[in-house]
């Protein structure tokens, strides 16, 4: 009876005894599992991402905001705090509405300047999108309705404009108008577009409408930006969405059929689609880089039958002497494992390195996970022992008189 040992120190010295045969056989193996881990490393940092950027925009959140293409015979008629007020009160399920005004302008603190987006909303916006205040605080009623030059700055500008400094007490300007820094946002991160979210700064919607509404491009007095709406959880959020449409149409005195110069939208939705299509498209490019382990599959059955015939006289010396069919199979099968395992190891240190480097020159998101590492090397070896499995089969059935003849 030969031992699980004896096969393995066998099959080792086979290996070993052909080198450069086994070295490109592996060389399929290496570059299958390399490919998998690349792929579905790719496909899983692009899947994160889109996670992400869902979470960035806020849980249940309605957008209100106006339609630039639609069609220039519309009658353009802008959204106003009219309209933010009437969705706020009318709309079931709405907890809470915001408005923005939105434009672009420089922001100097000493000999610290840069140019951001300044946003002009009410105390309502930041809990609508889930939007932490990390240090300071909120809007307050009064600054609201009385135009108070105050500020909360995203996190990209307030490491902009002070460093290591804590922003809260101190002043920007913000074109010509000084601004107390009240709070500063935690950190939101990209949002679906790619724009950084943190490079912004927020006042008091009748602070921009007063103060910067006539210096600052995008800002136009009486005019709101967008109006985004919070929607209770027990409440469906595309039926939210129809509602609001509905409403902002009855206030224009148009018909459902009519053609409107605003958009109301469920952005979370697109985002979920978009990260359907990703996985998608990640388990495709997956499944394409699969084959390439089923050639390295193939190039192992390759390579067991060469093992296999070059090795006829001793097979039947083998068998002559007692040993089981089971027993050459398996040495072969034990063979087509070294191999497997090495070039797979091989493989995810390979596509590791693959994918940080795609991933860095593409500038895609990559994530490695374990889960992936520990899936494309077992698919792998199980790829090479499953074609494996017919030369050692047919090694088992050898007659030995016959053997013996070659």
């Amino acid at each position: 009876m030969i031992g699980w040992g004896d096969n393995l120190r066998d099959a080792a010295a086979s290996v070993r005894a052909n080198s450069l045969r086994s070295l490109l056989t592996m060389l399929g193996i290496i570059i299958g599992t390399a490919s998998v881990i690349a792929m579905l490393s790719i496909g899983a940092g692009a899947q994160k991402r889109v996670a992400e950027q869902i979470r960035t925009l806020g849980a249940n959140v309605a957008m209100a905001y106006p339609d630039r293409e639609a069609p220039k015979y519309v009658r353009p008629r802008p959204l106003t705090l009219g309209d933010v007020h009437a969705i706020d009160t009318s709309v079931p399920g709405v907890i809470a509405a915001a408005p923005a005004l939105q434009g672009n302008g420089p922001l100097v603190n000493g000999n610290r300047n840069r140019r951001s987006r300044i946003n002009g909303t009410t105390a309502a916006y930041f809990p609508i999108r889930d939007w932490r205040i990390e240090t300071g605080r909120n809007f307050s009623d009064r600054e609201i309705s009385g135009a108070g030059k105050v500020a909360i700055l995203g996190a990209t500008v307030a490491t902009q404009l002070f460093g290591t400094d804590d922003p809260v007490g101190q002043e920007i300007r913000v074109l010509n108008s000084p601004m107390r820094i009240i709070g500063v946002l935690a950190r939101k991160g990209a949002s679906g577009t790619g724009t950084d979210q943190d490079d912004i700064v927020f006042v008091p919607f009748s602070t921009a409408e007063l103060h910067l509404g006539s210096e600052i491009k995008g800002i136009t007095p009486g005019k709101v930006s967008y109006i985004l709406a919070k929607i209770a959880p027990d409440r469906s959020l595309d039926q939210a969405v129809s509602e609001i449409d509905l409403l902002l149409r009855q206030r224009r005195g148009l018909t459902s059929d009519d053609l409107t110069d605003f958009r109301v939208t469920n952005p979370a939705a697109a985002l979920a689609a978009e990260r359907g299509s990703t996985r998608t498209v990640g388990w495709l490019l997956a499944a394409i880089a699969s084959i390439s382990l089923v050639v390295g599959g193939i190039g192992i059955m390759n390579i067991m039958l060469v093992s296999i015939n070059d090795a006829t006289r001793e097979i039947g010396v083998r068998l002559a002497l007692g040993a089981r069919p089971r027993d050459i199979s398996w040495l072969f099968l034990t063979e087509a494992f070294i191999l497997c395992g090495i070039g797979s190891l091989f493989g995810v240190f390979v596509g590791i390195i693959v994918s940080q480097v795609v991933g860095h020159l593409a500038g895609w998101p990559v994530l490695i996970s374990p889960e992936t590492l520990i899936a494309a090397l077992g698919f792998s070896c199980t790829v090479g022992m499953v074609f494996a499995y017919y030369p050692s089969r047919k090694a088992a059935k050898m007659h030995p008189a016959q053997a013996l003849k070659r």
